[in-house]
């Protein structure tokens, strides 16, 4: 590991050595309302495009939940124009790379592949937004292949089963409390008008972003876009109507068994804010943002974070301890802790070592190395991101679909940086507390 003043001198270097993102990044948006957002990176002659849509597991309703990820399975099948999945084996044919991706907030597609591809790339998207074709033979094919998705990652998988019951004992009213995979029962239950009609209501250009990084011009893209998207009619997009979370009213408990399970695992979470659940104009809660993410680092951010120090090789209470928290989400979210005890150690020892680590954050504030020592690390991690055209995409794409400003990612730094100590006990007292706590414990059956 490089000394601590190496590292820091390095991210400065770093920091001014990056080009104005906003110098090279120029938006547009058609008259039909799609917004294209074209980044000019001419370190190879590659580009990356993405469009995104902005739906997902949290527009739908219990009945449909899963109809977004099925409907992205669906977008392969094919058009009139492109049928029986020509459009992949026209990606492959030119040595490009594709693949789609839904989320709680959005569903997205995209190629990586030769710059001069751009228009192809637009042409196939353009034409798959509009005219998908929808078979039932290939709806019954695909919904036997999300079932089985569904069996290798949840179903029989005990990990992934506690994640999700964790998600759902959490989220009492928030749509996120549904998997982005959709209930069992509600995928057995999906019947292909519903596909079609999900397609109909949020497939439309006044609903999606086409982002493009790589070596092009964005003039020319911007003309590329005008010629495909330019003519799609725009259509009444669904407005997402605001689901307000239950406030806490007590620790929420869920015991699971599994006889697939050999060592146990506990889940704790907190409901907290995200960018996109919070006002712009609240630099209250935005700054909280900034400081869970932070706080997040400080816990479990490499090897000298305090989960490792403390839980694993101080206490040897855990094998395993690890922090999740998104901000770029569209509603609250949580801020999750996993943690595998170490042998001997009970699920409920671990709990209490892991809320005294918590609550050490108010006694014992991390020191001004300290924190400087995280945000190095999370301000290198953002740089090196700015390394690859895909994170760059990704970033962008993300915050638009969740209803933020695209600008934001040049701020992330600098918004960083301005996190203190103090602000990191205030969002401990205010978010990390017991009477906002669901907690999941998965056991061996035999343990019981």
């Amino acid at each position: 590991m490089w000394p601590h003043t190496i590292l820091s001198i390095f991210i400065t270097v770093a920091i001014i050595a990056l080009p104005k993102a906003n110098a090279s990044v120029k938006e547009f948006e058609l008259s039909n309302g799609l917004k294209l957002i074209v980044q000019e990176d001419h370190r190879a002659p590659v580009a990356v495009v993405q469009i995104w849509y902005k739906v997902g597991s949290a527009h739908e309703r219990r009945g449909i939940t899963g109809v977004s990820h099925a409907l992205e399975h669906m977008m392969f099948k094919g058009t009139e124009a492109y049928p029986d999945g020509q459009f992949s084996e026209i990606v492959a044919a030119k040595g490009g790379r594709e693949n789609a991706f839904t989320s709680s907030d959005y569903t997205a597609y995209y190629q990586q592949w030769s710059s001069e591809n751009v228009g192809l790339s637009f042409e196939l998207e353009a034409d798959r937004m509009n005219n998908l074709v929808f078979k039932e033979e290939e709806f019954l094919k695909e919904i036997n292949v999300v079932l089985e998705e569904r069996r290798l990652r949840t179903d029989d998988n005990p990990q992934g089963l506690a994640r999700e019951a964790n998600r759902a004992l959490a989220f009492q009213e928030s749509p996120y409390r549904h998997p982005v995979i959709g209930w069992e029962s509600d995928i057995k239950g999906m019947r292909l008008d519903d596909l079609e009609q999900w397609y109909q209501q949020w497939y439309a250009p006044n609903n999606a972003t086409v982002v493009v990084v790589g070596d092009v011009s964005s003039k020319a893209v911007h003309k590329l876009a005008q010629q495909h998207f330019g003519g799609l009619a725009r259509e009444t997009v669904p407005i997402l109507r605001s689901a307000n979370e239950r406030v806490a009213q007590g620790t929420k408990r869920l015991i699971m068994t599994s006889d697939k399970v050999r060592v146990p695992l506990l889940l704790m979470s907190y409901k907290v804010p995200s960018l996109g659940s919070v006002s712009s104009s609240d630099e209250v809660d935005r700054a909280d943002v900034y400081a869970l993410d932070v706080l997040a680092e400080v816990l479990d951010g490499d090897n000298s974070a305090r989960f490792a120090r403390h839980l694993i090789r101080g206490k040897s209470l855990a094998t395993y301890a690890s922090i999740g928290y998104s901000p770029a989400s569209l509603l609250d979210t949580l801020f999750s802790i996993s943690a595998v005890p170490a042998e001997g150690i009970t699920l409920d020892q671990l709990e209490v070592a892991i809320t005294s680590e918590l609550l050490e954050i108010i006694q014992s504030p991390p020191t001004q190395v300290e924190m400087q020592r995280v945000k190095s690390q999370v301000i290198a991690s953002r740089v090196y991101a700015m390394d690859s055209m895909e994170s760059q995409a990704t970033i962008i794409g993300q915050l638009e679909s969740v209803g933020l400003d695209w600008r934001l990612k040049d701020e992330y730094i600098g918004n960083i940086t301005k996190v203190t100590a103090n602000d990191l006990v205030a969002v401990v007292k205010k978010y990390i507390r017991q009477d906002a706590l669901a907690t999941t414990q998965l056991l061996p059956e035999s343990s019981l």
